[in-house]
């Protein structure tokens, strides 16, 4: 039997090849969650080795509080000083949450200039400007699902400002360039090291939108409120950054290395002890590790409050002196914003427990 011969007619071919309009949006939709990929695992690749150390003692108020509002789709304010930790502590919300399994999109808005702000939050369309030469989703829309990260929103400038406003009340945005309403399912944590309620006195932070993202505050404590937390720390990027840096041993601490640290007041926090472990390594890959050759500004030591202690890298003992270090500066008093539990940044019963386990004497006039 004869096979009906293929028609070559001119234009048959063609069409007989051409993409059926089901089709092109199929792959339109591919496109998208293939764009929406690489952009998501870059920043999951950034996050992947972040974890909350010092959950159990130093962060344990702010995990307490993490833990109540992770649930939730609240808004929620981080504040703090450069370097605490803010876009872990937003990460972990994120992860804990029902939105997990969705994405986690962070913006710097003090990173972006003014000028290009608003293309970045709200995406625009062809044509919407020089050199707009396709649409573009912003990251908002890239967020559809799950948790956008305004970090550093007291940086954020007015325009930009009022559309957040809407999009936290309306869950709406609009294109820069369109007039197309795009309703968005997002829970926005944003973060901020600045006074927001001194910006609004000034006017240079509005009013309705720092009630809107002031639903749950969580104030997360500078290092040097932390300092038991540096021990372990020191140790978790130690061993961080020997993996990083592809190091064939992880170095040892150098006897009375930790002493330095604790006694420096971090203004840096968290991020700066991180990078200071990174140059020591680099600077000392095989170890012992040592830090007194940085010329860290120093201040009172711990062990010359409490008498000519021998040093020691013994986490027990290195929190006992610096409880006693605390309880000492504050009389023996452990409630109360100028107590030794707000001066530690924990709970003042966390504190107590501590102070039994570790057998630490403390009193003061009256009941502590």
């Amino acid at each position: 039997m004869l096979k009906k011969p293929l028609d070559t007619t001119p234009g048959r071919l063609e069409r007989s090849f051409q993409i059926s309009p089901l089709n092109a949006v199929a792959k339109r939709k591919i496109i998208r969650l293939a764009d929406d990929n690489r952009y998501h695992q870059g920043e999951l690749h950034r996050l992947s080795e972040n974890k909350i150390v010092g959950a159990k003692f130093g962060l344990k108020d702010v995990m307490d509080k993490v833990q109540q509002v992770a649930t939730l789709d609240s808004p929620v304010l981080l504040l703090g000083e450069t370097g605490t930790g803010k876009d872990v502590i937003a990460n972990f919300i994120h992860y804990s949450s029902p939105r997990s399994n969705g994405p986690f999109v962070i913006i710097n808005c003090g990173a972006i200039p003014d000028t290009l702000i608003d293309s970045e939050l709200f995406g625009h369309e062809k044509g919407a400007f020089t050199g707009a030469l396709a649409q573009k989703r912003g990251r908002f829309e890239r967020a559809e699902k799950g948790t956008i990260f305004l970090d550093e929103i007291g940086e954020l400038p007015q325009q930009a400002q009022v559309r957040l406003l809407r999009v936290l009340q309306d869950k709406e945005i609009e294109r820069v360039g369109g007039d197309k309403t795009i309703s968005l399912n997002i829970r926005i944590i944003a973060a901020t090291n600045r006074n927001l309620e001194e910006m609004v006195r000034k006017q240079q932070f509005r009013e309705d939108l720092c009630f809107r993202i002031n639903v749950f505050p969580i104030w997360i404590p500078s290092l040097r409120e932390r300092r038991a937390d540096i021990p372990v720390l020191l140790e978790h990027f130690i061993n961080l950054k020997a993996k990083e840096l592809n190091l064939p041993v992880i170095p040892s601490l150098s006897p009375g290395a930790i002493t330095p640290l604790m006694d420096y007041r971090w203004p840096g926090n968290v991020r700066e002890l991180e990078n200071i472990v990174e140059r020591v390594l680099i600077l000392n890959p095989t170890g012992p590790l040592s830090f007194n050759h940085l010329n860290l500004g120093m201040e009172t030591k711990a062990h010359d409050l409490n008498g000519p202690d021998e040093e020691t890298d013994n986490l027990d003992e290195v929190i006992s002196r610096h409880i006693r270090q605390v309880l000492s500066k504050t009389d023996g008093k452990i409630n109360g914003t100028d107590g030794a539990a707000a001066l530690l940044g924990i709970n003042p019963s966390t504190l107590r427990n501590r102070i039994k386990k570790l057998g630490i004497e403390y009193g003061r006039k009256g009941s502590p």
